[in-house]
């Protein structure tokens, strides 16, 4: 850590409020991304009232949203230690559910047209959905996690944020990808096709494309926290092979069909889906051992007391602490332990990319900003006037 950590230790340090610029920029983003997202859900809303009537359409969203509603709390409860901003994970299931479905759709159906042209057409939806659809798919989903660190790295902080990032993209995309697939097995077999579907794809492997994508983040998270560039050209682009070469093999057990398929999801599948969610659990865990590694220099400096650090690792010291803190205080006490802990963690992962000399040119800034931010939260929780 460096010298000058415990000389800051005397007491606050100024905030610096928002510049009108960084104001300004950031509502032009958030209209045009608002904007982006409004037309491509008009396309997406287009061509499934087209393609299969409004009726079915919406049968098929409203069966597609339950799988949605089992991933998306998973990848909330792993990014509990320090939450996303609950904008930029709207962003991701919206790019995943209408931007990088459009891509795939846009770029699997021409590249049929294509090969159909040079092969039988049963030749030419096996190569699609083995060869190209892995490598599109994966590249329009992973995008926005490499966008994500690449412009927004102050809420990028590892290994978890890539894991939730990318999940939550996946999620995105299975949902408009599974209205797809619900909504044909209802025009072309009714409700025992619909049925079949619903629990091959929504029940039986409702995590398959986090799983693919996750490969994905993690690179990504491995790059975020590396000193240097050969891991962080190295590990994206691996996590990105791996992820094609697993949505790669389970659509070949798809396409294959029978036998095969079920050897491939009891084999392949069941364990890798156990030891996704083995690793899901053991980065929780880790996350919190790295947020109390990196808040202990400030519990030397006398930023913390050591109690609070011990607290701020454990998730079940968390949940007590915001029940102490309503008890105390009540709501607003509560609102304001909450942001304590939330503040805590974006400091000691701060930190951590500081460490691992990952951090940009204003890290040293938006240290002191979490540091005065932490002492104001802590006056409101226990009583105190805020200075």
């Amino acid at each position: 850590m460096d010298g000058d950590l415990a000389t800051r230790s005397a007491g606050p340090v100024a905030h610096r409020a928002p510049t009108a610029r960084s104001g300004i920029r950031r509502w032009v983003v958030t209209g045009l991304a608002a904007v982006g997202f409004v037309l491509a859900a008009l396309v997406v809303s287009a061509y499934f009232g087209a393609a299969f009537g409004v009726q079915t359409a919406l049968l098929a969203l409203a069966v597609a949203l339950i799988p949605v509603a089992v991933v998306i709390p998973a990848f909330l409860w792993l990014d509990r230690f320090e939450s996303e901003p609950n904008r930029y994970l709207l962003g991701a299931f919206l790019w995943g559910a209408l931007v990088a479905a459009i891509i795939a759709a846009v770029t699997n159906t021409s590249a049929i047209a294509v090969l159909e042209a040079a092969t039988d057409p049963d030749a030419a939806l096996a190569t699609t959905a083995v060869v190209i659809a892995p490598v599109v798919e994966e590249a329009s989903k992973g995008l926005f996690v490499l966008f994500v660190w690449w412009f927004r790295r102050r809420e990028f902080d590892g290994i978890t944020d890539g894991m939730v990032y990318a999940g939550v993209t996946a999620a995105g995309f299975a949902f408009t990808e599974n209205i797809q697939y619900l909504a044909t097995a209802y025009t072309e077999g009714g409700g025992e096709a619909l049925t079949a579907t619903f629990v091959a794809r929504c029940l039986l492997s409702p995590f398959a494309h986090p799983m693919f994508t996750i490969l994905t983040g993690v690179g990504i998270g491995v790059a975020a926290t590396s000193r240097t560039w050969l891991p962080r050209l190295l590990a994206p682009v691996g996590g990105f092979v791996l992820a094609v070469l697993a949505h790669a093999l389970w659509n070949l057990a798809a396409v294959t069909g029978g036998q095969g398929l079920i050897v491939v999801y009891l084999l392949v599948e069941v364990p890798v889906f156990l030891a996704f969610v083995a690793f899901v659990v053991w980065a929780r865990r880790h996350e919190g051992h790295l947020i109390g590694q990196f808040l202990r220099p400030y519990s030397d400096a006398g930023w913390l007391s050591p109690g609070e650090v011990s607290m701020l690792a454990s998730m079940t010291r968390r949940r007590e602490a915001r029940q102490w803190a309503r008890a105390n205080t009540g709501r607003a006490g509560l609102a304001s332990m909450r942001a304590f802990q939330d503040t805590a963690s974006e400091l000691a992962l701060l930190r951590r990319r500081m460490h691992h000399e990952a951090a940009d040119a204003h890290a040293a800034e938006q240290e002191r900003e979490l540091l005065h931010a932490l002492t104001a939260r802590r006056a409101e929780f226990v009583g105190l006037p805020v200075t």
